[in-house]
């Protein structure tokens, strides 16, 4: 009889940290316990520094729980691989043989997954079109010790997600060769980061006449403020911090030093991480990868020759190689299952689903509102009212042990994040809760997650950008060169301060503008120095609205550790007191019913022929009405793979809602 073995997934967990950040990381992992006594504190804004008896400014602090701060956190091998007891081995075969027609795998199926376009963070309910995250990774786990799956066949195409969900999904791939089953690739387009991916493969085919560039990395900016000018519109934006690039396509016309440095630096995160593991992939010195790209790689046949890809075949041939490998040259095609029909598969019908202690999962993904608006539908971001509901339904519950809150947004609405910030504070009384980062987790999305005792981020993680933005339009100069007219009667010195577009802000009003702004920076700074167990200028030294990648936060203390999910749940599985290699299970408190829209959109593909990316645009745009903590960025991310008419069309959208 067959055996079946478990894989067990275990956290990625960085080898070492430099002395400062393992300094930080014994420090910043635990939570400052709070009272009742202190819970009126958490009401002020900004939270008051106190004088030490020294004289120097130092943060106001709970005490830490005994024993919390030296303990540290948990390190684990990749993959841990079990034999099932006979037992399970025949629950097994008895659930696959009951499992209804739609979740039947037939034995020998290789898995087909594409992985190509935006992968959302959230888990999709089956109506829902486009790729989620927790699902491809599940695939992975499911499909390496699935006795019916001989293998996995992935198409990787261009992609639109972050390095963060690259290096997730690069980890399983990794993982799952450990099963000893074939993982090949085919990649017929791409650049860096899709090559990132193949390259973890066993073996990668591209056709003939692939278009694979593997050129470099940029990052771009683009700027308005001189098209606003030409038509009469002049930006009001206030920027608190030195690196806060949110605006600046508005209301600059360069770029500043400060964003250069921070870009920069970002850049080098980027492609030094992806020198070096494409050079340890290849076994090859990091300066002969670099050298290799920087000669100008354009043909595909040289990528086979270097050793970059196994061969030059088409799909169908890939496929008839696939056939004889699993014994089936006498079927007419391979036998196959996608991705969409595996998802469907549950972990339990493999013998592997979680049992026991509960662990909630609470994922929060894309911008940040305080309420749903009119163009909301159920994934169209993080909406506070509704999040905060799903948190305190969380905390009022005694069977859940821990809480794992993903974070996967640029941020937005300051006083939305501020809200969930104190829920997630009230939340972390009561029970463990870590923080995973995903893509980003930048200025609201940050927020979110200096509220949770512990904090794990990818080593390309974007987070950070502690600063805040606001802004209006003076639409003075259009309205002269359209002879329009707007008059309005006020009664308060400054009522007409949001709502007069038709005049120049005087004096008195700029600067009750700037101090608004520079109050709401106060208290996220201030706040974030209480969360990270910081004095106040220590935290100025990395706030400032500056972006950093996950490993240069972890140096500063803004992250303790570097890894996946994985490594997330096993800080949760430790500070529940839950022992390492006992199975949890994880309840998907976020996850979303199918609404009415999502079910005619996945049948239909469209709804009333709007276009799905322009539908998203409307949705993510956010008006500069009331204070941001938003990262910049996001949006014009979506333009690079689109022919320049509707990259046009889309900015007109752009500016027509900002002046909304």
């Amino acid at each position: 009889m067959a055996r079946l073995l478990v894989l067990r997934s275990a956290p990625y967990h960085r080898s070492s940290l430099s002395a400062a950040a393992a300094a930080t990381s014994s420090r910043s992992a635990s939570f400052p316990r709070l009272s009742r006594r202190h819970l009126p504190s958490l009401l002020r804004v900004p939270v008051r520094a106190v004088e030490s008896s020294s004289g120097a400014t130092k943060q106001e602090e709970a005490p830490l729980a005994a024993g919390e701060a030296q303990e540290p956190l948990p390190a684990a091998p990749a993959f841990v691989v079990e034999e099932l007891g006979w037992g399970t081995q025949l629950a097994v075969k008895l659930k696959m043989l009951v499992a209804p027609p739609w979740k039947r795998v037939r034995k020998g199926s290789v898995l087909t997954m594409t992985l190509r376009g935006e992968i959302s963070d959230q888990l999709k309910t089956r109506f829902s079109s486009g790729l989620s995250l927790p699902q491809i990774c599940e695939n992975f786990e499911k499909a390496a010790y699935d006795p019916r799956i001989s293998g996995i066949y992935l198409h990787i195409e261009p992609l639109s997600c972050g390095w963060g969900k690259a290096e997730e999904i690069r980890r399983h791939i990794v993982d799952f060769k450990k099963s000893g089953k074939f993982v090949v690739g085919y990649m017929p387009v791409g650049g860096e980061k899709e090559y990132y991916l193949a390259s973890a493969c066993a073996e990668l085919y591209a056709p003939p006449s692939a278009y694979v560039a593997l050129y470099g990395l940029t990052i771009q900016q683009t700027f308005l403020r001189g098209v606003l000018e030409k038509v009469g519109v002049q930006p009001e934006i206030q920027r608190i911090g030195r690196y806060k690039s949110a605006g600046d396509q508005l209301g600059r016309k360069s770029m500043s030093n400060e964003v250069k440095e921070m870009l920069g630096a970002l850049l080098d995160n980027i492609y030094g991480n992806w020198l070096d593991t494409v050079s340890s992939t290849h076994g090859k010195k990091k300066e002969e990868i670099e050298e290799f790209v920087n000669s100008g790689v354009y043909q595909v046949e040289r990528l086979k020759k270097e050793g970059w890809i196994t061969d030059l075949l088409y799909d169908d041939q890939v496929m008839t190689m696939l056939k004889e490998r699993v014994g089936q040259n006498d079927k007419k095609s391979l036998r196959m299952i996608d991705y969409s029909k595996y998802s469907r598969v549950r972990k339990s019908t493999l013998g592997i689903g979680g049992g026991g202690d509960l662990i909630a999962v609470i994922r929060a993904s894309g911008s940040i509102t305080r309420t749903r608006s009119g163009l909301s539908v159920s994934s169209s971001g993080i909406i506070a009212e509704q999040l905060i509901k799903k948190i305190r339904t969380v905390r009022e519950s005694e069977k859940y042990k821990a809480v794992i809150l993903r974070i996967d947004s640029p941020g937005g609405d300051a006083l939305a994040s501020d809200l969930m910030w104190r829920e997630i504070r009230l939340l972390a009384e009561s029970k463990p809760v870590v923080a995973s980062m995903s893509d980003v987790a930048a200025s609201g999305g940050y927020y979110m997650a200096m509220a949770a005792p512990v904090i794990v981020a990818e080593k390309l993680t974007l987070t950070g950008s502690i600063g805040v933005i606001t802004g209006k339009f003076i639409l003075q100069k259009l309205y002269e060169r359209i002879d329009f007219n707007k008059e309005i009667l006020s009664r308060g010195r400054y009522a007409e301060l949001n709502a007069a577009d038709q005049r120049l802000l005087r004096p008195d009003e700029a600067e009750l503008f700037e101090k608004s702004a520079q109050n709401a920076y106060a208290s996220f700074r201030d706040k974030a120095a209480m969360s990270r167990s910081m004095s106040i200028d220590q935290m100025e030294t990395v706030a400032q609205g500056r972006v950093w990648s996950g490993q240069d936060a972890a140096s500063r203390g803004l992250v303790d550790s570097l890894g996946g999910f994985s490594q997330a749940l096993a800080i949760a599985k430790q500070r529940a007191k839950i022992p390492q290699d006992k199975k949890v299970r994880l309840v998907e408190i976020s996850k979303a019913s199918p609404t009415l829209p999502e079910i005619l959109s996945g049948i239909g593909g469209s709804i009333l022929g709007v276009d799905r990316v322009v539908k998203g645009v409307l949705q993510d745009v956010t008006s500069l009405n009331g204070v941001q903590a938003r990262m910049d960025g996001i949006l014009f991310e979506r333009l690079e793979n689109m022919p320049g008419e509707n990259q046009l069309f889309l900015l007109v959208k752009e500016i027509t809602n900002y002046f909304g």
